[in-house]
């Protein structure tokens, strides 16, 4: 019995939560998992696992051996990566995560320029919304915007983003511009919500945040569909500022009542700490972290300039 490839198989099938999931994991057939866990467990003398119909169970035995299974398994990652040469040039993998709209819009074209700097370096980008765990999905970096909880991740700031309100240069002649959250009871708003509402709008005034209800003509359920439906002159829009920068930019939309908007969130790059940083993790990182940067700046600029063209 392989110890290292038992272990990873009963690592993969808690993570999966089932054999089968183990199996399609690891691209084994599933009695070879079977045979390994079953053999596992034979070479310890104790049950690891229980198996219902619907999912596995781990016994107390089971949960103590999976916790340091896991170390052990990430100190001989660390030990092969050192031994392959990857302390001594950037190669091998990265798993970055980012959010949906902003990884596709602004983190997935400077990926591409550092895949074309970094020839030894292959790059999975995993889009999601959701936070994922970087140390129990072995992410190595992931792209954050908003306030991080206390932890013992790394974090480089590189910007910031906030809500914005914007509509076009069309419904502002036929409408008028709004010059107070108030005001836009009459207009018409735009909002993004899809089978669950969100109709609270937030709005700065004099140190404090505060929440106005709209009642939007139009709802979309992505971003692009409330910036297509402010395009077309539908009414008010509220989207991020990097999401309505191409826009705003182009003179489609014009940003309205920057006076009042809640304070900006910040976007940051997070990893996990090492004892000794592997070079494709801070290659990474010297490369994205001044481009980012950059792109978030010159998105800041835009909005400015456009605020100071409208006085």
């Amino acid at each position: 019995m392989d110890r290292f490839e038992a272990m990873r198989t009963l690592v993969a099938a808690v993570d999966g939560g089932s054999l089968s999931a183990a199996s399609r994991t690891l691209a084994v057939p599933l009695p070879t998992v079977s045979r390994r866990v079953s053999d596992l467990e034979a070479f310890l003398g104790s049950q690891l696992l229980v198996r219902t119909s619907r999912k596995l169970l781990l016994t107390e035995a089971g949960t103590a051996f999976v916790a340091s299974a896991r170390r052990v398994l990430e100190e001989l990652a660390e030990a092969e990566r050192a031994a392959s040469g990857e302390y001594r040039a950037p190669r091998g993998e990265l798993l970055v995560t980012a959010p949906v709209a902003f990884g596709a819009l602004n983190v997935a074209p400077v990926v591409h320029d550092f895949l074309g700097a970094y020839p030894d370096v292959t790059v999975r980008l995993v889009l999601s919304d959701g936070v994922i765990d970087l140390v129990e999905n072995h992410i190595d970096v992931a792209v954050r915007i908003g306030r991080l909880p206390d932890s013992a991740l790394i974090a480089r700031r590189v910007g910031e983003i906030e809500w914005v309100l914007c509509a076009s240069p069309d419904y502002l002649r036929r409408r008028g511009e709004p010059r107070a959250p108030d005001d836009l009871s009459g207009h018409d708003c735009i909002a993004l919500e899809g089978l669950q509402r969100y109709r609270d709008w937030s709005f700065a005034s004099e140190g404090a945040v505060h929440q106005l209800s709209i009642t939007p003509r139009f709802s979309v359920n992505t971003a692009e569909g409330v910036i297509g439906g402010a395009v077309a002159g539908l009414g008010v829009a509220r989207v991020m500022s990097y999401q309505a920068a191409a826009s705003v930019h182009a003179g489609t939309l014009v940003p309205i009542l920057s006076d009042w908007a809640p304070p900006p969130f910040p976007v940051q790059l997070v990893h996990a700490a090492h004892q000794q940083q592997p070079l494709k993790l801070r290659a990474f990182l010297d490369f994205v972290a001044p481009r980012l940067q950059e792109g978030l700046r010159i998105i800041e600029e835009q909005f400015k300039s456009n605020e100071l063209s409208a006085i």
